[in-house]
């Protein structure tokens, strides 16, 4: 039995088995997110307009896997998030849910994996805010649009400027994720808006047909599956912040269902919309959203509407960035408090209390990860390679939550918690459907894309740097363990 079963529920467990909010004021964050607050970090971490203009280069077609992803991902993760965050609603989330069900290595190991995901996200998200900003000023800044050394140093001033705002605190921080949310609300009813005219004014550029929304079954279309599965990922970051949510256990659960269908309307509309007003041959996955939009402006007679909208959409992705930046650094301050990683994980800043040292952490990595990325490729190479990094990373801890979600329905549960509908059975074959989907994405991902100029390359980085974290994981459990045996013995 998992040595952390013996403990009550909805608590997180550090040193002696007493929870964060038991550790005194040093170690207990302020509760800053209201429901407003939590529906639209949802929104800003669930919607990338990124993943509309990929689904819209792969034609109508993927308007179905949209569909199919939302199904077989998306609805077994809020459904498990849902039951998960009502038992156990306190701060570190995941890495509190696997370590109640598998013990401490599997917590250890679902927020590290968890975090090192969000390393090459934090790059890739802010290359494709950077392809935007050129169609702020399309005609003078055009050639930039190809250009590393712009990408680089874009990326490397918004992912400082988004930690620091999130060590000031969450007070500030969410500021950036709030206006972020309403910042990519307004591009995607651009695109709608204007899709829908071009369409009653000269017709659809897409032709739509059973025949060409019937996904493809050729290796190169399931491997684009598996990127509009990691779409739809995001749901579980709020409940890595538990301990500052107001009454998390009422305001998790609505704030997702909310959140869930505005987040798939947004996909599936937009998608369709870019494909109403631009052939998919004409889109490519860094900067079609606005390209859609340049296309089509002078054409419905808006042509003034390009530099807000190229504007909204990289604000709208800086503002995603500083959203996971806030959420994943409670995982290496829980695994500080319970001495897996240096204890200084695990303070607050004295001021603003927040895990200042592991937003710095962050930081610093991310910045190795850009470079890392950019090495040997192209522009578009790069946010490739940062894309299948982050996908394999990121649902590594998909198993471990789906797993607990089926290990954790034998616990009893009190009458506050809410279950999944259908009971026991339900949430079971839901959390096996996620696993299973899960399973399937990771290895497509380990297939370059078809386009990729370096194949090998492009594996031997992904491959290699999956291995690479995955031991440094291991490693820096087995030294975390020895160091809080040592501890225990001096005393």
């Amino acid at each position: 039995m998992p040595e952390s079963n013996n403990l009550r529920p909805g608590t997180t467990f550090i040193s002696g088995g007493v929870s964060i909010a038991e550790a005194g004021d040093p170690n207990r964050p302020r509760r800053v997110l209201g429901f407003r607050d939590l529906f639209l970090f949802y929104v800003v971490t669930g919607i990338s307009l990124r993943w509309i203009a990929t689904a819209a280069a792969a034609g109508p077609s993927s308007i179905v896997i949209w569909i199919g992803a939302w199904l077989c991902f998306y609805t077994p993760l809020a459904l498990s998030v849902i039951e998960l965050s009502s038992r156990y609603p306190d701060e570190g989330g995941l890495y509190v849910w696997s370590k109640r069900a598998f013990g401490d290595f599997s917590g250890f190991m679902s927020a590290w994996t968890y975090w090192t995901s969000n390393l090459p996200y934090f790059p890739a998200v802010l290359y494709f805010a950077a392809s935007n900003i050129v169609f702020i000023r399309e005609s003078a800044w055009v050639h930039l649009s190809s250009n590393a050394t712009f990408y680089i140093v874009f990326s490397l001033l918004t992912l400082t400027a988004a930690t620091l705002m999130n060590i000031v605190g969450l007070d500030l921080g969410k500021w950036l994720n709030n206006i972020g949310a309403l910042a990519m609300w307004i591009p995607v009813g651009i695109v709608i808006v204007m899709g829908l005219v071009a369409w009653h004014r000269f017709g659809s550029a897409t032709l739509f047909t059973v025949h060409s929304m019937t996904p493809s079954t050729h290796l190169n279309d399931i491997i684009f599956w598996s990127v509009l599965t990691f779409a739809f990922g995001g749901c579980e970051t709020a409940s890595f912040m538990g301990d500052e949510i107001k009454n998390p256990r009422r305001a998790i659960p609505f704030a997702l269902l909310f959140a869930g269908i505005t987040v798939t309307l947004c996909y599936v509309a937009g998608t369709a919309c870019v494909l109403l007003a631009l052939p998919s041959n004409q889109v490519n996955s860094l900067q079609g959203l606005v390209q859609a939009i340049s296309s089509t402006a002078p054409r419905v007679g808006f042509p003034g509407v390009l530099p807000l909208a190229a504007f909204l959409i990289a604000l709208s992705n800086i503002g995603a960035c500083g959203a996971y930046l806030a959420a994943v650094a409670r995982l290496p301050f829980v695994a500080g408090i319970d001495r897996f990683l240096p204890p200084a994980f695990g303070q607050l800043h004295p001021r603003w209390k927040t895990p200042w040292v592991a937003l710095l952490t962050q930081l610093v990595l991310g910045v190795v990860f850009i470079f890392l990325g950019q090495a040997g490729t192209s522009v578009k190479g790069a946010y490739d390679v940062l894309v299948s990094m982050g996908v394999i990373f990121y649902f590594i801890p998909y198993l471990y939550l789906f797993a607990a979600m089926i290990r954790l329905q034998r616990e009893p549960s009190g009458p506050d918690v809410i279950h999944v509908p259908g009971g026991r059975f339900v949430a079971i074959l839901a959390a096996g459907v996620g696993f299973l989907t899960t399973s399937l994405t990771i290895l497509l991902s380990l297939i370059p894309q078809p386009d990729e100029p370096n194949k090998p390359l492009a594996v031997v980085k992904v491959v290699g740097s999956t291995v690479a974290f995955l031991l440094l994981g291991m490693w820096i459990y087995m030294a975390g363990k020895r160091g809080a045996r040592g501890e225990n013995m001096a005393r």
